[in-house]
């Protein structure tokens, strides 16, 4: 399969993804090499001060809607 439809206009790539973080990485790493790449020069964001309003009050999230900590 990857012999017939390996073609210039829909190349194929393998991912030697035996340790996976790093397989990940590889895979990403070449992805971001297709691609041209030159550093986009934009002004700096200025934002408003801060406003800080003493009536308000952070309700507490429920239980069940938090993500375990795994590390």
């Amino acid at each position: 399969m990857l012999q017939r439809s390996h073609i210039p206009e829909a190349r194929w790539w393998v991912v030697e993804a035996v340790d996976k973080k790093r397989a990940r990485l590889n895979c990403i790493y070449h992805l971001l090499k297709q691609f041209s790449y030159s550093e986009v020069h934009k002004a700096p964001i200025l934002l408003p001060k801060r406003e800080h309003h003493e009536d308000y009050f952070r309700h507490a999230v429920p239980a069940e809607m938090l993500v375990p900590e795994a590390y």
